[in-house]
């Protein structure tokens, strides 16, 4: 006798419906969500499932979002979170608030003295983001980027560490072409004082998807490590930005070197050199085949 099929239960549903939220490439979840309520057809789930997982996908995607009464745009990172959906935009010392599951910004605040860092923090902030800018400009049309002061935003002058981290997020998005490209790093500076030291950890991810007709997706992951000597605020930015640069660049290269690479050697090395037969296919002369004459021979049909 067969097993009756059980129901899920809500919970087992919302589990499942934030899976597939979360896994949308990038700038997809909309659509995702879309469909995902049609198929639960339970509002109330729905919603708690988009609830938890929008914040978490609009942070790990690091999406740009345009700031009501022309502040410019917003970064909705982790490293700019505040407080409840509130989002720190160090450019313009505003604080946005978002609307996860719209994916809009809804507010905009002046940002309080005690979220933002001390002006001997700033002047080095500030310096780094207006090299990156320049840099994020001539690499990612698409692309923003923004610098957070991370740890010892209270230093107030030489003498002490603090951290700074530069995040650029691209996005390059055409649904009705099937396709979808992403790009995100996230650099860390530790800025050393004592040794004279910056030191940098780099985390770069480019996704990409294809679906006409298919399913096709790219998930490339790269870390790298760097240093240079702490110098003034705009030395310093100079020869950040130049080292990112330098990473970015030689990353995308090897990237584009394996791509290029992939019909002559790993499509190749995928495929089986000869079939189970270890004979070459006749495919010059297919003709001496027949499904239908085999599966007879094997029957005994027509003896």
């Amino acid at each position: 006798m067969a097993e009756e099929e059980t129901e899920l239960s809500d919970k087992q549903k919302k589990e499942i419906a934030k899976w597939f939220l979360l896994n949308a490439p990038a700038g997809e979840i909309q659509y995702v969500a879309k469909d995902l309520k049609s198929v639960l057809n339970n509002d109330d789930v729905y919603d708690e499932a988009a609830s938890e997982a929008f914040p978490v996908y609009n942070k790990s995607h690091m999406i740009c979002l345009e700031m009501p009464g022309r502040f410019g745009d917003v970064l909705v990172t982790s490293y700019g979170e505040l407080q409840g959906n509130e989002y720190l935009d160090p450019k313009t010392a505003q604080v946005a608030i978002v609307d996860h599951v719209k994916q809009v910004c809804t507010e905009v605040r002046p940002a309080s003295d005690e979220e933002l860092p001390t002006p001997y923090v700033e002047e080095y902030r500030c310096a780094l983001e207006a090299e990156m800018l320049k840099y994020v400009g001539e690499a990612y049309p698409k692309g923003s980027c923004s610098v957070y002061c991370i740890n010892g935003k209270d230093v107030e002058g030489p003498g002490y560490d603090f951290e700074l981290v530069a995040v650029i997020s691209a996005a390059r998005l055409s649904p009705q072409n099937f396709c979808t490209g992403s790009w995100q790093s996230i650099w860390k500076i530790e800025c050393k004082d004592d040794i004279q030291v910056l030191e940098l950890k780099g985390k770069l991810q480019v996704g990409a998807h294809y679906f006409e007709e298919g399913n096709v997706q790219l998930d490339a992951k790269h870390e790298c490590r760097d240093s240079t000597m702490f110098q003034s605020p705009d030395d310093s930015a100079i020869a950040i930005a130049s080292l990112i640069r330098h990473h970015e660049t030689e990353y995308l290269a090897s990237l584009e070197a394996s791509y290029l690479n992939l019909p002559d050697a790993t499509f190749k090395d995928l495929r089986r050199k000869l079939p189970v037969t270890r004979t070459l296919f006749p495919w010059h002369s297919t003709s001496q085949f027949s499904l239908t004459r085999e599966i007879s021979k094997e029957l005994g049909i027509g003896k």
